[in-house]
């Protein structure tokens, strides 16, 4: 096995890199190493082109591997991984988000990217590690790509930022932000070009200090790949070169005419209609298919000068606005009598419908990934049907798109969501996108926001959120630095297609809860990014006073639909007896009092109910398993067994006490059965309780009470 290894020294860890034949027929892989978590990353391009599409057609795949981690999971009948787990299709999304822009804009291959984790030792992040890999395999290889990309997760630790925080330690200290970034193509600045991030009110200058203060950490991990690009990368494949029809170009100038300039000004027809007409006269006039594809590329190029020309110097928008407005914006509450809360947000064509559902503890998701284990009782899910866009398609499970969007909105009102303590009940919303024209997801989050308000859940702060989108000056001449750009506020459909970033910003009117960035250029300077959000933070809190103005606060009592949840604590011994042998005990509440009960170690009980009289009726059922009896108390109690020196007497469901035989009467009694029998009721006190906790009960010192 022929192998090379390398090794970068950063902040006290090794970072270590072997580039090996044993997956020789990919066109480059390289294994990864930080302490005992190890990557596996291979790159693929497909031999031939393929013709006639207007997309790159890129694959990315993150595999969680079981034995990574020791373990054997999956359902009983199935033990092997199988669909991926949410966390690894987030992973698969946040390396596909960063290496994508960088591969040249005419490759027309199948490229497929695939990182494998084949051991995790609970420590070092291989979603970053992944990231990493699949940079400098697509830098080795004959691929073309501009890379190669730096990727950090940065953390805080002791009030200071780290890259190498633990889990815990993001969670805790509210702060967790991922970033990609490379070199400007003058090489003289390092530039942004993916970002993913989770906070807990995060301010815009702590986001851009974190970034500024790793920048020496970026700049090592970027250097490091160039060195090992330089001693064994191969040479680049050669793209078959773009050759330019004339004459074509001509007739779609003279067909096109001012047509776009006048759709984008008058509004007297739209792009997509102008581009539906084009199809027809191009499919009529001409015989080869390769003139269909070569036309819709060049309207495509068309619109996007038009586009990124009147919004850079004359700060005018396809729908009439300047760069910092936001469409109109219209939210209702309480649209649904049965639903626990719903939530309407609008924002120009772009409408999501949210539900709220609160269910038990028990309804919480159980987790069981490589990376996590455990439950989950927050949960966000987002919709996106084929109608809201206008077309038809099939309709099938969440797909990458779906799972996406729905996590960055449960990001951004994560941190909002009351502690289980305060709130227990398990909280599930489903925004569904209603119609679609720029930011689905940002709207998803306002309307699961307002959903959360109507149904009473008491979160802490209001959350809203907010795209951003960037048009910058498309001179192949000038670095990332030296181009002028312009910052839109509120993205839609056309902007987002034609446009250079997409930057969704989501936080309460004292910070940043979560944020997502993808380009579709090289990348973006530091002053663009403090633009962006600064910029981002007008709009919020605009739409934040939209939102507040139709509910002001929380409801302070949940919908008559709405379960019931009562808690109750009990000495953690005493679970035993609520249970019953084979759960005959707790069965038995469950169905007479049609409840639903969960039961923690620490003696939590918690009882939810769609009635109250029901959950009333359990936690006196519980209360009276539970109970610990006192010396004196006096009970009506059900005399269960006669023996011969004396009559076992349920005084409360499952507990029992001895009524001795001499404690019958105050005469001498020959036998039990004279004075009791089995079914009785009768008045006992209760006179001790030995150390063993045995009850000794009295029918005579009882009567005596009662006389």
């Amino acid at each position: 096995m022929k192998s090379e290894s390398f090794k970068l020294e950063i902040e006290g860890k090794t970072l270590e890199v072997e580039i090996n034949n044993l997956a020789e027929r990919a066109n480059a892989s390289v294994w990864v190493k930080l302490d005992n978590t190890v990557i596996i990353a291979t790159c693929v391009m497909s031999k031939k082109e393929i013709e006639g599409i207007d997309f790159f057609p890129l694959s990315v795949a993150y595999e969680e591997k079981y034995y990574a981690v020791g373990k054997i999971l999956g359902s009983r009948f199935l033990k092997r991984e199988s669909r991926p787990s949410e966390k690894a299709i987030l992973n698969s999304r946040l390396i596909d988000r960063a290496i994508r822009p960088l591969f040249p804009s005419n490759l027309k291959r199948e490229v497929q990217v695939i990182t494998t984790c084949v051991s995790w030792d609970k420590e070092n992040d291989p979603s970053i590690l992944s990231l990493f890999a699949a940079s400098l395999a697509l830098s080795i290889s004959d691929i073309p790509w501009n890379g190669p990309i730096a990727p950090l997760r940065i953390g805080k630790k002791d009030n200071k930022f780290n890259i190498f925080t633990t889990p815990n330690e993001r969670q805790e200290n509210g702060f967790d932000l991922t970033i990609s970034s490379l070199k400007s193509e003058s090489e003289k600045e390092l530039i942004i070009n993916m970002i993913e991030a989770e906070f807990k009110e995060a301010k815009e200058d702590e986001i851009i200090e974190a970034i500024k203060e790793t920048k020496d950490v970026q700049e090592k991990l970027i250097n490091f790949q160039k060195e090992i690009t330089k001693k064994i990368g191969k040479e680049k494949q050669q793209l078959k070169e773009f050759i330019k029809n004339e004459d074509l170009e001509k007739d779609l100038k003279e067909f096109l005419g001012d047509r776009l300039k006048n759709s984008f000004l008058k509004k007297d027809c739209t792009f997509e209609e102008i581009k539906e007409e084009l199809k027809v006269y191009l499919t009529e006039k001409y015989e080869e298919k390769d003139a269909l594809h070569y036309g819709l590329s060049f309207f495509e190029k068309q619109g996007e000068e038009l586009l990124h020309e009147m919004g850079i110097d004359k700060d005018i928008r396809i729908d009439g606005r300047n760069s910092q407005q936001l469409r109109e914006i219209e939210c209702k509450v309480n649209l649904f009598e049965r639903t626990h809360g719903s939530g309407l947000f609008c924002r120009g064509q772009t409408k999501v419908l949210s539900f709220l559902t609160l269910g038990s503890p028990g309804d919480q998701k159980i987790m069981e990934e490589m990376e996590i284990n455990g439950k989950k009782r927050f949960m966000h899910h987002y919709n996106f049907p084929p109608s809201c866009v206008g077309e038809t398609g099939p309709l099938r499970g969440p797909g990458r798109r779906e799972i996406g969007h729905g996590m960055l909105a449960e990001k951004a009102l994560r941190s909002v969501i009351p502690e289980s303590q305060d709130f227990p009940y398990t909280i599930r919303l489903v925004s569904e996108v209603l119609c679609s024209n720029g930011s689905s997801s940002m709207a998803s989050t306002c309307a699961a926001c307002l959903a959360l308000m109507d149904g009473g859940v008491p979160i802490k702060k209001p959350v809203s959120g907010i795209a951003m989108g960037l048009m910058m000056e498309t001179s192949e001449s000038k670095s990332t630095e030296e181009k002028k750009y312009k910052v839109l506020t509120d993205v839609q459909g056309e902007e987002d297609h034609y446009g250079d970033m997409d930057f969704k910003v989501a936080g309460t009117k004292d910070g940043i809860n979560a944020l997502q960035m993808d380009l579709k250029v090289r990348g973006i300077t530091d002053k663009i990014i403090v633009e962006t959000l600064t910029q981002s933070k007008k709009a919020r809190l605009e739409i934040l006073d939209k939102m507040l103005a139709i509910i002001p606060e929380p409801r302070n009592s949940l919908s008559p639909f709405a379960p019931r949840i009562y808690i109750i604590k009990i000495n953690p011994e005493k679970i035993g007896e609520v249970i019953g042998t084979g759960g005959k005990v707790i069965n038995e509440i469950i169905d007479e009092c049609n409840v639903l009960i969960d039961i923690e170690e620490t003696g939590e009980i918690f009882i939810t109910a769609e009635k109250e009289d029901s959950a009333k009726k359990a936690l006196e059922w519980i209360n009276n398993i539970t109970r610990e009896v006192t010396v004196g108390e006096i009970f009506q109690g059900n005399v269960k067994r006669i023996l011969d020196f004396g009559a076992f007497v349920e005084i409360l469901p499952g507990q029992e006490g001895l009524v001795h035989i001499s404690q019958l009467s105050e005469k001498r009694v020959e036998k039990v059965g004279d004075v009791v029998k089995t079914g009785d009721i009768i008045p006992v006190k209760v006179i001790s309780i030995d150390e063993q906790g045995r009850i000794n009960l009295s029918l005579k010192e009882a009567r005596k009470n009662n006389q």
